[in-house]
C-alpha cells in the first residue's frame, strides 16, 4: 500500500489522548452495565441459553402483526419478528418450579387459542433449564481466563513476560469495550455472542503479536538497545500499518455484508465482530504498544538492558 510507504505517525507520543478516549468509552459501558442491572436485573441481556427457558420460532400462514402474537403468549415472553414478514422468535422466561417443557406447551396451545390450529408452524424449539444456563455462564468465564492465561505463557516463552502482559491488557481492553456496547445496546448475550467474544480475543492478539514480532526483530539488530525506544517502537508499528489497514479493511467488509444482507441469526454476531475488530486493531497501536513502553519505563526491557557490574579500573601513577 503506497499510501503508508513512508508513514512516520507518533503513535506513542499521542498514548495519552488514545487512554482518554478508551477511559471515557469503558466508563459509559459501564454506566451501561449498571443500567442493565436495574432494568433487567443482570449485568447483560442475557438470552434463554444463560437464564433457562424456552425459545419458539414460530411460521403463520397468513401475514401477522407483533402486536396479536405478544397478546397470546404469556406476558413475560419477548417476540420479535425473524426474516419473514409472517415469522416470529418467542422467547419465554423460565419461572421458578416450572418445568421447561410444560412451559413450551402451554406457549404453543395458546398460540393454537389465539390463531386457531391449523394457521401456524413450529419451526424450531429450544428447551433450557436453570441448571444448564447457570453452567454455560460459567464455562464462558473459565473460556475466557483459560485463553488469557494461556496467551500469556505463549507470549512469555515465545517474546518476553512483557510482551505477554501488555498483550493481555490490549485484549482486556477490547473486551470491556465489546462488553459495554453490548450492554448499551441491549444486545441479547447468547452462545452466538460468546463465540463472537472469543473471536476477538483471537483476532486482538493477533494482530498485537504481528507488532511485537516486528518489534523483536527491531530490537535484534546491531545497536538497538542503545536506540530511542519509543522510536523503535513507532517505526514498528508504521512498518506494519499497510497488513494491518488490509486485515482490517477485508475483515470489515465481509462482516458488514453479513450484517446487512445475512440471516438474523447471524447478525448479532456479525456486530459483535464488527465491534471487536476495529477496537481490537485500535488497541494494538494505541494500547498495547504503549502498555509495553510503560512496563519498560518501570522494569527495563529485560535482562540485556540490565547495567553490566564491571570491575573499577586500576589507578594508573
Amino acid at each position: 500500500m503506497r499510501v503508508f510507504q513512508n508513514a512516520n505517525y507518533r503513535y506513542i507520543e499521542n498514548r495519552k489522548r488514545a487512554y482518554v478516549l478508551s477511559g471515557t468509552v469503558i466508563i459509559v459501558g459501564i454506566v451501561g452495565m449498571i443500567a442493565n442491572l436495574f432494568a433487567v436485573g443482570s449485568w447483560q441481556n442475557y438470552g434463554v441459553d444463560f437464564t433457562g427457558g424456552s425459545l419458539v420460532q414460530v411460521r403463520f400462514l397468513d401475514d401477522v402483526a407483533a402486536g396479536p402474537v405478544r397478546s397470546a403468549v404469556p406476558s413475560a415472553s419477548e417476540v420479535t419478528r425473524f426474516d419473514q414478514q409472517n415469522e416470529f422468535v418467542i422467547r419465554a422466561p423460565l419461572e421458578e418450579g416450572m418445568p421447561v417443557d410444560s412451559l413450551s406447551a402451554q406457549m404453543e396451545a395458546q398460540l393454537g387459542q389465539a390463531f386457531g390450529a391449523g394457521r401456524f408452524e413450529i419451526v424450531r424449539t429450544e428447551l433450557v433449564g436453570p441448571k444448564i444456563g447457570a453452567e454455560l455462564q460459567q464455562k464462558a468465564t473459565l473460556a475466557v481466563l483459560v485463553s488469557f492465561a494461556l496467551t500469556l505463557i505463549y507470549l512469555a516463552f515465545r517474546f518476553e513476560w512483557r510482551f505477554g502482559v501488555a498483550a493481555i491488557i490490549a485484549t482486556v481492553h477490547d473486551l470491556l469495550i465489546t462488553v459495554g456496547v453490548l450492554a448499551l445496546m441491549r444486545i441479547e448475550i447468547s452462545v452466538t455472542t460468546v463465540a463472537a467474544v472469543l473471536t476477538i480475543v483471537g483476532y486482538s492478539l493477533n494482530d498485537t503479536i504481528i507488532v511485537f514480532d516486528r518489534i523483536r526483530e527491531a530490537l535484534g539488530k546491531k545497536g538497538a538497545r542503545k536506540a530511542d525506544y519509543v522510536g523503535l517502537i513507532n517505526r514498528a508499528i508504521n512498518e506494519t500499518l499497510p497488513r494491518t489497514t488490509l486485515t482490517l479493511a477485508s475483515s470489515f467488509v465481509v462482516l458488514l455484508a453479513i450484517l446487512v444482507l445475512g440471516p438474523v441469526v447471524i447478525r448479532s454476531f456479525a456486530f459483535v465482530l464488527l465491534v471487536g475488530i476495529t477496537v481490537g486493531t485500535f488497541s494494538s497501536i494505541f494500547v498495547a504498544s504503549p502498555a509495553l513502553v510503560e512496563i519498560q519505563k518501570r522494569w527495563g526491557r529485560g535482562d540485556e538492558s540490565k547495567p553490566k557490574k564491571t570491575r573499577p579500573a586500576p589507578a594508573t601513577v
